[in-house]
Protein backbone atom coordinates (compact mmCIF):
# COMPACT_ATOMS: atom_id res chain seq x y z
CA UNK A 1 0.00 0.00 0.00
CA UNK A 2 3.06 2.30 0.22
CA UNK A 3 2.77 3.49 -3.38
CA UNK A 4 -1.02 3.79 -3.69
CA UNK A 5 -1.33 7.47 -2.74
CA UNK A 6 2.15 8.61 -3.87
CA UNK A 7 2.78 11.01 -6.75
CA UNK A 8 6.03 9.81 -8.33
CA UNK A 9 8.27 11.58 -10.83
CA UNK A 10 10.56 9.22 -12.75
CA UNK A 11 13.11 11.07 -14.87
CA UNK A 12 14.31 8.79 -17.65
CA UNK A 13 11.14 6.76 -17.16
CA UNK A 14 10.85 5.97 -20.86
CA UNK A 15 14.39 4.58 -21.03
CA UNK A 16 15.83 1.13 -20.48
CA UNK A 17 15.78 0.94 -16.67
CA UNK A 18 13.00 3.52 -16.44
CA UNK A 19 10.46 1.52 -18.43
CA UNK A 20 11.01 -1.51 -16.18
CA UNK A 21 10.79 0.65 -13.07
CA UNK A 22 7.54 2.29 -14.17
CA UNK A 23 6.05 -1.14 -14.80
CA UNK A 24 7.20 -2.32 -11.35
CA UNK A 25 5.72 0.77 -9.68
CA UNK A 26 2.37 0.08 -11.35
CA UNK A 27 2.52 -3.56 -10.20
CA UNK A 28 3.11 -2.25 -6.67
CA UNK A 29 -0.04 -0.12 -6.82
CA UNK A 30 1.33 3.28 -7.82
CA UNK A 31 -1.42 5.15 -9.67
CA UNK A 32 0.21 8.52 -10.28
CA UNK A 33 3.50 8.36 -12.21
CA UNK A 34 4.85 11.29 -14.21
CA UNK A 35 7.44 10.55 -16.89
CA UNK A 36 8.83 13.68 -18.59
CA UNK A 37 9.25 13.02 -22.31
CA UNK A 38 12.42 14.07 -24.11
CA UNK A 39 10.57 15.98 -26.78
CA UNK A 40 8.83 18.20 -24.19
CA UNK A 41 11.44 18.49 -21.45
CA UNK A 42 15.20 18.96 -21.71
CA UNK A 43 16.41 18.21 -18.20
CA UNK A 44 19.61 20.16 -18.80
CA UNK A 45 17.51 23.34 -18.90
CA UNK A 46 16.35 25.04 -15.70
CA UNK A 47 12.98 26.21 -17.02
CA UNK A 48 12.14 22.75 -18.33
CA UNK A 49 12.82 21.22 -14.91
CA UNK A 50 10.66 23.83 -13.22
CA UNK A 51 7.82 22.95 -15.62
CA UNK A 52 8.24 19.26 -14.78
CA UNK A 53 7.77 19.95 -11.09
CA UNK A 54 4.83 22.27 -11.71
CA UNK A 55 3.09 19.57 -13.74
CA UNK A 56 4.04 16.54 -11.63
CA UNK A 57 3.76 17.88 -8.04
CA UNK A 58 5.69 14.78 -6.89
CA UNK A 59 5.99 13.31 -3.42
CA UNK A 60 8.88 11.12 -4.56
CA UNK A 61 11.45 11.73 -7.31
CA UNK A 62 13.44 8.85 -8.79
CA UNK A 63 16.19 10.34 -10.93
CA UNK A 64 17.24 7.88 -13.64
CA UNK A 65 17.77 10.24 -16.57
CA UNK A 66 21.37 10.03 -17.77
CA UNK A 67 23.59 10.13 -20.81
CA UNK A 68 25.10 6.64 -20.92
CA UNK A 69 27.19 4.49 -23.24
CA UNK A 70 29.97 1.94 -23.48
CA UNK A 71 33.73 2.47 -23.40
CA UNK A 72 33.83 3.82 -26.95
CA UNK A 73 31.13 6.43 -26.39
CA UNK A 74 32.64 7.53 -23.07
CA UNK A 75 36.06 7.96 -24.67
CA UNK A 76 34.64 9.88 -27.63
CA UNK A 77 32.30 12.25 -25.75
CA UNK A 78 33.80 12.78 -22.27
CA UNK A 79 32.68 16.41 -22.07
CA UNK A 80 29.08 15.57 -22.89
CA UNK A 81 29.03 12.65 -20.46
CA UNK A 82 30.34 14.93 -17.71
CA UNK A 83 28.23 18.02 -18.37
CA UNK A 84 24.90 16.41 -19.24
CA UNK A 85 24.89 14.07 -16.26
CA UNK A 86 26.14 16.66 -13.79
CA UNK A 87 23.82 19.49 -14.84
CA UNK A 88 20.76 17.21 -14.91
CA UNK A 89 21.43 15.78 -11.48
CA UNK A 90 22.27 19.08 -9.81
CA UNK A 91 19.18 20.86 -11.08
CA UNK A 92 16.68 18.03 -10.69
CA UNK A 93 17.72 17.65 -7.04
CA UNK A 94 17.80 21.42 -6.42
CA UNK A 95 14.21 21.86 -7.59
CA UNK A 96 13.13 18.78 -5.65
CA UNK A 97 14.28 20.70 -2.58
CA UNK A 98 12.48 23.92 -3.48
CA UNK A 99 9.27 22.00 -4.28
CA UNK A 100 9.30 20.20 -0.90
CA UNK A 101 9.66 16.69 -2.30
CA UNK A 102 9.40 14.12 0.49
CA UNK A 103 12.01 11.74 -0.92
CA UNK A 104 14.65 11.86 -3.65
CA UNK A 105 16.19 8.66 -5.02
CA UNK A 106 19.45 9.31 -6.90
CA UNK A 107 20.82 6.55 -9.12
CA UNK A 108 24.60 6.51 -9.31
CA UNK A 109 26.90 4.04 -11.06
CA UNK A 110 29.55 1.50 -10.18
CA UNK A 111 31.77 3.43 -12.63
CA UNK A 112 32.14 5.97 -9.82
CA UNK A 113 34.39 3.59 -7.84
CA UNK A 114 38.18 4.01 -8.03
CA UNK A 115 39.96 2.20 -10.86
CA UNK A 116 41.82 0.08 -8.33
CA UNK A 117 39.82 -0.68 -5.22
CA UNK A 118 39.77 -3.47 -2.66
CA UNK A 119 37.37 -6.24 -3.73
CA UNK A 120 34.48 -6.53 -3.40
CA UNK A 121 33.81 -2.78 -3.65
CA UNK A 122 32.45 -1.51 -0.34
CA UNK A 123 30.53 1.75 -0.18
CA UNK A 124 33.11 3.15 2.28
CA UNK A 125 35.81 2.88 -0.42
CA UNK A 126 34.06 5.10 -2.96
CA UNK A 127 36.41 8.04 -2.30
CA UNK A 128 39.68 6.11 -2.11
CA UNK A 129 40.89 6.90 -5.65
CA UNK A 130 40.13 8.15 -9.15
CA UNK A 131 37.78 6.21 -11.46
CA UNK A 132 38.99 4.32 -14.54
CA UNK A 133 40.01 6.97 -17.05
CA UNK A 134 37.60 6.23 -19.91
CA UNK A 135 34.61 6.32 -17.54
CA UNK A 136 35.90 9.00 -15.16
CA UNK A 137 33.91 12.03 -16.45
CA UNK A 138 30.67 10.05 -16.27
CA UNK A 139 31.54 8.35 -12.98
CA UNK A 140 32.57 11.58 -11.27
CA UNK A 141 29.49 13.45 -12.49
CA UNK A 142 27.34 10.73 -10.94
CA UNK A 143 29.49 10.63 -7.80
CA UNK A 144 28.72 14.31 -7.24
CA UNK A 145 25.05 13.41 -6.79
CA UNK A 146 26.07 11.69 -3.55
CA UNK A 147 27.83 14.84 -2.37
CA UNK A 148 24.76 16.91 -3.20
CA UNK A 149 22.37 14.43 -1.59
CA UNK A 150 24.32 14.41 1.67
CA UNK A 151 24.79 18.19 1.66
CA UNK A 152 21.09 18.79 1.05
CA UNK A 153 20.13 16.35 3.78
CA UNK A 154 22.42 18.16 6.23
CA UNK A 155 21.38 21.71 5.35
CA UNK A 156 17.79 21.41 4.12
CA UNK A 157 16.56 18.12 5.54
CA UNK A 158 15.95 16.63 2.08
CA UNK A 159 15.45 12.87 2.39
CA UNK A 160 17.79 11.96 -0.45
CA UNK A 161 19.21 8.46 -0.90
CA UNK A 162 21.88 7.26 -3.32
CA UNK A 163 22.08 3.85 -5.02
CA UNK A 164 25.04 2.36 -6.93
CA UNK A 165 23.85 -0.33 -9.39
CA UNK A 166 26.14 -2.84 -11.05
CA UNK A 167 26.22 -3.07 -14.87
CA UNK A 168 22.63 -3.50 -16.01
CA UNK A 169 21.33 -5.66 -18.87
CA UNK A 170 18.06 -7.14 -20.05
CA UNK A 171 15.17 -6.78 -22.52
CA UNK A 172 14.88 -3.28 -23.94
CA UNK A 173 18.59 -2.51 -23.60
CA UNK A 174 20.40 -0.29 -26.10
CA UNK A 175 21.94 -2.44 -28.86
CA UNK A 176 23.34 0.47 -30.88
CA UNK A 177 26.78 -0.51 -32.27
CA UNK A 178 28.42 2.67 -30.96
CA UNK A 179 26.57 3.44 -27.72
CA UNK A 180 25.73 0.05 -26.23
CA UNK A 181 27.24 -1.45 -23.09
CA UNK A 182 29.16 -4.71 -23.00
CA UNK A 183 26.36 -7.33 -22.90
CA UNK A 184 24.17 -5.91 -25.71
CA UNK A 185 27.31 -5.23 -27.78
CA UNK A 186 28.43 -8.85 -27.44
CA UNK A 187 24.96 -10.24 -28.14
CA UNK A 188 24.56 -8.12 -31.27
CA UNK A 189 27.99 -9.00 -32.65
CA UNK A 190 27.54 -12.69 -31.90
CA UNK A 191 24.10 -12.92 -33.52
CA UNK A 192 25.29 -11.02 -36.61
CA UNK A 193 28.34 -13.28 -36.89
CA UNK A 194 26.11 -16.35 -36.74
CA UNK A 195 23.57 -15.00 -39.24
CA UNK A 196 26.33 -14.00 -41.66
CA UNK A 197 28.07 -17.39 -41.31
CA UNK A 198 31.28 -15.73 -40.14
CA UNK A 199 34.04 -18.03 -38.90
CA UNK A 200 35.40 -15.43 -36.48
CA UNK A 201 33.94 -13.03 -33.91
CA UNK A 202 36.20 -10.07 -33.06
CA UNK A 203 35.64 -8.34 -29.72
CA UNK A 204 37.28 -5.40 -27.94
CA UNK A 205 40.11 -5.77 -25.44
CA UNK A 206 41.67 -8.86 -23.92
CA UNK A 207 38.64 -10.44 -22.25
CA UNK A 208 40.48 -10.44 -18.89
CA UNK A 209 38.55 -7.70 -17.02
CA UNK A 210 35.74 -8.77 -14.74
CA UNK A 211 32.31 -7.25 -14.22
CA UNK A 212 29.23 -7.75 -12.12
CA UNK A 213 25.93 -7.74 -13.99
CA UNK A 214 22.44 -7.11 -12.66
CA UNK A 215 19.27 -8.00 -14.53
CA UNK A 216 17.22 -4.86 -15.12
CA UNK A 217 14.02 -6.16 -13.50
CA UNK A 218 15.97 -6.98 -10.34
CA UNK A 219 17.34 -3.44 -10.31
CA UNK A 220 13.82 -2.02 -10.63
CA UNK A 221 12.76 -4.12 -7.64
CA UNK A 222 15.75 -2.85 -5.64
CA UNK A 223 14.89 0.78 -6.37
CA UNK A 224 11.30 0.26 -5.22
CA UNK A 225 12.44 -1.42 -2.00
CA UNK A 226 14.97 1.33 -1.27
CA UNK A 227 12.40 4.05 -1.90
CA UNK A 228 10.03 2.33 0.53
CA UNK A 229 12.42 1.30 3.29
CA UNK A 230 15.73 3.20 3.18
CA UNK A 231 16.13 6.70 4.60
CA UNK A 232 19.83 7.11 5.36
CA UNK A 233 22.58 9.25 3.84
CA UNK A 234 25.10 6.48 3.15
CA UNK A 235 25.29 5.10 -0.42
CA UNK A 236 24.09 1.55 -1.12
CA UNK A 237 25.42 -0.93 -3.70
CA UNK A 238 22.84 -2.77 -5.82
CA UNK A 239 24.10 -5.92 -7.52
CA UNK A 240 23.96 -9.66 -8.03
CA UNK A 241 27.11 -10.52 -6.07
CA UNK A 242 28.57 -12.46 -9.02
CA UNK A 243 31.88 -11.46 -10.63
CA UNK A 244 32.59 -12.86 -14.10
CA UNK A 245 35.36 -12.23 -16.62
CA UNK A 246 34.40 -10.81 -20.00
CA UNK A 247 35.95 -13.91 -21.58
CA UNK A 248 33.68 -16.22 -19.59
CA UNK A 249 30.69 -13.98 -20.31
CA UNK A 250 31.40 -14.30 -24.04
CA UNK A 251 31.59 -18.09 -23.73
CA UNK A 252 28.15 -18.10 -22.16
CA UNK A 253 26.64 -15.82 -24.83
CA UNK A 254 28.26 -17.88 -27.62
CA UNK A 255 26.79 -21.05 -26.11
CA UNK A 256 23.29 -19.58 -25.77
CA UNK A 257 23.31 -18.19 -29.32
CA UNK A 258 24.94 -21.23 -30.88
CA UNK A 259 27.80 -19.48 -32.66
CA UNK A 260 30.33 -22.08 -33.83
CA UNK A 261 33.19 -19.87 -34.98
CA UNK A 262 36.32 -18.63 -33.26
CA UNK A 263 36.39 -15.72 -30.80
CA UNK A 264 39.27 -13.27 -31.34
CA UNK A 265 40.28 -10.32 -29.15
CA UNK A 266 41.34 -6.94 -30.51
CA UNK A 267 43.87 -5.92 -27.86
CA UNK A 268 44.40 -2.51 -29.46
CA UNK A 269 41.03 -1.57 -27.96
CA UNK A 270 40.72 -0.57 -24.27
CA UNK A 271 39.67 -2.99 -21.54
CA UNK A 272 38.27 -0.41 -19.14
CA UNK A 273 38.40 -1.00 -15.39
CA UNK A 274 40.34 -4.19 -14.54
CA UNK A 275 37.78 -5.60 -12.09
CA UNK A 276 34.35 -4.56 -10.85
CA UNK A 277 32.53 -6.48 -8.12
CA UNK A 278 30.26 -5.00 -5.45
CA UNK A 279 29.74 -5.86 -1.81
CA UNK A 280 25.94 -6.17 -1.74
CA UNK A 281 25.48 -7.07 1.93
CA UNK A 282 24.24 -3.61 2.89
CA UNK A 283 21.27 -3.70 0.49
CA UNK A 284 20.11 -7.01 1.98
CA UNK A 285 20.53 -5.74 5.53
CA UNK A 286 18.92 -2.31 5.04
CA UNK A 287 15.95 -3.12 2.79
CA UNK A 288 15.96 -6.84 2.08
CA UNK A 289 17.10 -6.82 -1.54
CA UNK A 290 18.55 -9.93 -3.19
CA UNK A 291 18.79 -10.42 -6.96
CA UNK A 292 16.55 -13.23 -8.22
CA UNK A 293 17.68 -13.69 -11.83
CA UNK A 294 20.76 -15.78 -12.65
CA UNK A 295 23.10 -14.54 -15.36
CA UNK A 296 22.20 -17.45 -17.64
CA UNK A 297 18.46 -16.81 -17.23
CA UNK A 298 18.87 -13.10 -17.78
CA UNK A 299 21.05 -13.51 -20.84
CA UNK A 300 18.58 -15.94 -22.40
CA UNK A 301 15.71 -13.49 -21.86
CA UNK A 302 17.79 -10.65 -23.31
CA UNK A 303 18.86 -12.68 -26.36
CA UNK A 304 15.28 -13.80 -26.98
CA UNK A 305 14.04 -10.20 -26.75
CA UNK A 306 16.68 -8.98 -29.18
CA UNK A 307 15.94 -11.77 -31.64
CA UNK A 308 12.24 -10.90 -31.58
CA UNK A 309 12.95 -7.20 -32.09
CA UNK A 310 16.07 -7.52 -34.25
CA UNK A 311 14.73 -6.42 -37.60
CA UNK A 312 12.74 -3.58 -36.08
CA UNK A 313 15.86 -2.34 -34.28
CA UNK A 314 17.97 -2.55 -37.43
Amino acid sequence: MFWKDKRVLVTGGAGFLGSHLVRKLKENGCQNIFVPSRDKFDLREKQHIIRVYEEAHPDIVIHLAAKVGGIGANARFPGEFFYDNLIMGIQVMEYARTHNVKKFVAIGTSCAYPKFSRLPFKEDNLWNGYPEETNAPYGLAKRMLLVQAQAYRNQYGLNAIYLLPANLYGPGDNFHPEYSHVIPAIIRKCLEAKENNQDKLVLWGSGKPTREFLYVEDCAEAICLAAERYDKSEPINIGSGLEISIKDLVKLVVELIGFKGKVAWDKTKPDGQPRRWLDISKAKKEFGFEAKTSLRQGLKKTIDWYRENYYRLK
